[in-house]
């Protein structure tokens, strides 16, 4: 399973928190709401607590969370950056390749961020029939789905992207993932299981005041352009310099897109 730096997390978190369907979110509270004044929810990729953060205000007060990560380093900064006096949120270290094992009873609702397009599809859709043999909904967010533009363009763009995405499917350590494909894919998985599926964009839009978030952004794609090899590494360095140089311009902006999606038992 790939891992991630607490700085990247934390860099994207505030971005990540603008970026959310409101509209799912606040169906989302709703069911919840329906389902128990004390839901429980389990966070999957928790890494350092961010869907705790955008979704603890929006959810019943009364709310249980269990957060589950891989990664024991991400999991003891989230218990350190989580004030939790009430003992609501517990944190458990697992292998997210083992779905027989997720903690799942008592559970309303499975969330997890920026996660399933790391996934494969076999992983996807044995989830999907775990949950479904569980009444168990489903929010996924800030799936990445393929589409990067920049207002101020560069003659590598396309190539860059294409051979960006290409690498988002190749396998992080759950199977060969699905990539910019993930949301379609488990909107289908879902629907033929009789859920509720909802979709919604959750597109960053980054500007000058995003620029340390661009910056991290750029330069963490030497290495998927550098292993695809479609480009030379002068070509890398030109088309990374060129939006290094570039990010604090006034209008120049950057988008990239994700996908929410909602998938609750009918």
């Amino acid at each position: 399973m790939s891992d991630f730096d607490t700085n990247w997390l934390a860099l994207r978190e505030p971005s990540d928190h603008k970026a959310r369907s409101a509209a799912l979110v606040a169906r989302l509270g709703r069911y919840l709401e329906d389902c128990s004044a004390e839901p429980n929810l389990l966070d999957i990729g928790c890494g350092i607590g961010s869907t705790y953060r955008a979704l603890s205000r929006c959810v019943p007060a009364g709310a249980r969370w269990r957060l589950l990560d891989h990664d024991p380093r991400l999991l003891s900064q989230a218990k350190r950056d989580i004030a939790d006096p009430e003992g609501r949120v517990t944190f458990h270290h697992h292998d997210l390749n083992d779905l027989e094992g997720l903690p799942l009873d008592g559970v309303a609702v499975v969330t997890a961020s920026a996660f399933f397009d790391l996934c494969s599809q076999d992983l996807c859709d044995g989830l999907a029939n775990r949950l479904a043999g569980a009444g168990v909904g489903l929010y996924a967010a800030l799936s990445y789905d393929g589409v990067m533009r920049w207002t101020r363009p560069h003659p590598l763009d396309a190539q860059v992207t294409s051979d960006f995405n290409r690498h988002q499917r190749s396998d992080k350590g759950l199977g060969s993932a699905l990539g910019p494909d993930a949301t379609a894919h488990l909107s289908r998985a879902f629907a033929r299981l009789g859920y509720h599926v909802e979709t919604a964009p959750s597109q960053w839009m980054l500007g000058p005041a995003d620029s340390d978030l661009q910056r991290e952004l750029v330069a963490g794609m030497e290495r998927p352009l550098r292993e695809i090899g479609s480009l030379s590494i002068s070509d890398i360095a030109s088309w990374i310099g060129f939006r290094l140089d570039t990010v604090e311009e006034p209008d120049t902006s950057c988008k990239v897109g994700h996908l929410d999606l909602l998938a609750l038992p009918r």
